[in-house]
């Protein structure tokens, strides 16, 4: 299954939050300076430097800007706008600019996804998103799941293959955003919302000892790190807050989405799923929070259908099927030719065929049929039938069997009942692109109110945006850090035996949907 890429989104309208105070990774500051005379045999960098410490405490001023300083301050005739970043030491200038530049303060907000990567520019004075970038993760030619490019890390310069693969997504999308060196310059913080693996990647850490047990990463929070550490094209001096992970398989990206969805200040419980290259579920509220995570497989990256693809121009992604005749109706993106079927048209698809009863709950096809046609020929852009296939449906089971066995593990394991959760958020492309009804029909979804299903967005990276905006916030997201407790699946025998019992639809305990159980009871 596959997302549209082109299409990325901060909040979905049902989840917008608001930050009262900002507290952006950078301050900008106007300073003017007297003329220096023979009176005052200071240095400009003492100057500046003392100026500052009268409101910030101690101030840090780094040697590589130490050159640039007394020509900014000659040349903007002692009139110019200081750079700050705050660190657990204190302060430390990173940046002078001519002239009062306080109301052009930039930071990017930045979701590194296996598969995709977006860029959003954020005004710091004001938090506003100006404009984004997305394009695919270069990695992807050295391998579609993060396992591959785990092990693609370990061959001859393969880990700096693909830390240098995805910062030239990220300086590319940069440049989108600002073609020129000296505008990109002009943004002075960035935060990260990623897996635990994209981070390792990004500042090349080796990923080895993520999938080998006892499966425990080089870091989890690694802390500030500046711009030019790591090769990202802005101010070299630039803070980089990578939102901190929970260990391997659940990395920052979650703890983003839970911070966003403000579940664990809620006194109900509430699941979070984020269903990408991997799985990832959250199960708590503010008492408590635990957490799983696991391959999601290519069914959900369109990898394993015979005609998935990512959802792009001509991508089937939404379809209809007349529970009478049979009939399909469906839609492409850009009402374009079908090239295939991506995501949301699979499930719309999967759906239909279970509603129609022309698949059973065991999601098989009856009277020996083995595929069903969801566009003819005449109407495909290659003049072929796009099909859904039993292999096709029984490669998608394995994974939605594998997101309802993790998630039932997890429950079972703290004692909560379904009945007991009030809210359902639905991260990411998973919760952004996914046709709510038919998720539930097939199970991807719980049978809970629909007000209750709430879709997240870019949960990633609108928790990127809040912790760069926010130290409260940056303080909060390492609080539900060390909050969560982990669950590891790899070694539980009792997964194996819910996740054979799982690939039914749309669950093999039907009392769980009753909404869908209504609707097979009366369907013509």
């Amino acid at each position: 299954m596959t997302y549209n890429t082109q299409k990325p989104v901060i909040l979905s309208d049902q989840v917008k939050s608001t930050l009262h105070s900002l507290e952006p990774l950078t301050r900008k500051v106007l300073l003017t300076l007297s003329q220096p005379s023979p009176q005052d045999n200071r240095g400009d960098i003492d100057r500046i430097r003392q100026l500052l410490e009268r409101s910030y405490g101690s101030v840090r001023i780094p040697l590589s800007l130490m050159p640039k300083i007394p020509q900014v301050c000659r040349s903007s005739n002692w009139k110019f706008t200081a750079v700050l970043s705050e660190t657990c030491q204190g302060w430390t200038l990173i940046d002078i600019e001519s002239g009062d530049t306080t109301q052009e303060h930039f930071g990017l907000a930045i979701d590194i996804g296996t598969t995709t990567v977006v860029v959003y520019l954020i005004d710091l004075t004001d938090g506003k998103v100006l404009k984004y970038a997305a394009d695919y993760n270069d990695q992807i030619a050295m391998g579609e799941d993060i396992l591959t490019r785990i092990r693609y890390a370990s061959s001859p310069d393969g880990l700096a293959s693909l830390q240098e693969a995805v910062l030239a997504t990220l300086n590319r999308l940069i440049k989108r955003l600002y073609p020129l060196p000296s505008e990109a310059s002009m943004i002075s913080a960035a935060a990260i919302g990623a897996n635990t693996t994209m981070i390792h990647l990004l500042l090349g850490l080796d990923p080895a000892s993520i999938c080998r047990a006892p499966y425990i990463p080089v870091v989890n929070n690694p802390g500030l790190i500046t711009a030019a550490e790591i090769g990202l094209d802005i101010s070299p001096l630039a803070p980089v807050y990578c939102l901190p992970s929970i260990g391997s398989f659940l990395g920052g990206d979650v703890i983003g989405g839970i911070l966003v969805s403000g579940m664990h200040q809620e006194s109900d419980i509430s699941l979070f799923v984020d269903i990408g290259t991997n799985g990832e579920i959250v199960l708590g509220n503010k008492d408590w929070l635990v957490a799983c995570a696991g391959a999601a497989g290519p069914a959900l990256e369109g990898g394993v259908t015979t005609y998935g693809m990512r959802a792009e121009q001509g991508a089937v992604d939404h379809v209809s099927i007349n529970q009478k005749t049979g009939w399909v109706d469906y839609s492409t993106i850009g009402n374009m030719p079908a090239l295939g079927i991506c995501g949301s048209g699979l499930v719309d698809t999967l759906a239909g065929l279970f509603l129609s009863g022309i698949i059973d709950r065991s999601a098989r096809f009856q009277n020996g049929q083995q595929e069903f046609v969801v566009v003819p020929a005449h109407e495909t852009a290659s003049g072929e039938d796009i099909v859904v296939s039993q292999v096709d449906i029984k490669n998608f089971m394995a994974t939605k069997g594998a997101v309802n066995a993790a998630t039932d593990l997890l429950m079972e394991n703290v004692g909560c009942d379904w009945r007991e959760i009030s809210h359902f958020y639905a991260a990411g492309a998973f919760g952004q692109y996914l046709p709510i009804e038919s998720a539930v029909t097939i199970g991807l979804y719980p049978d809970l109110p629909r007000t209750a299903i709430v879709r997240l967005g870019n949960s990633s990276g609108e928790a990127a945006r809040q912790v760069l905006l926010s130290r409260t916030k940056r303080l909060e997201a390492e609080e539900i850090a060390r909050k969560v407790t982990y669950f590891e699946l790899n070694a539980n025998a009792a997964f194996m035996d819910k996740f054979v019992s799982s690939k039914f639809l749309p669950h093999t305990d039907l009392d769980r949907y009753p909404s869908v159980r209504e609707r097979l009871q009366n369907r013509i």
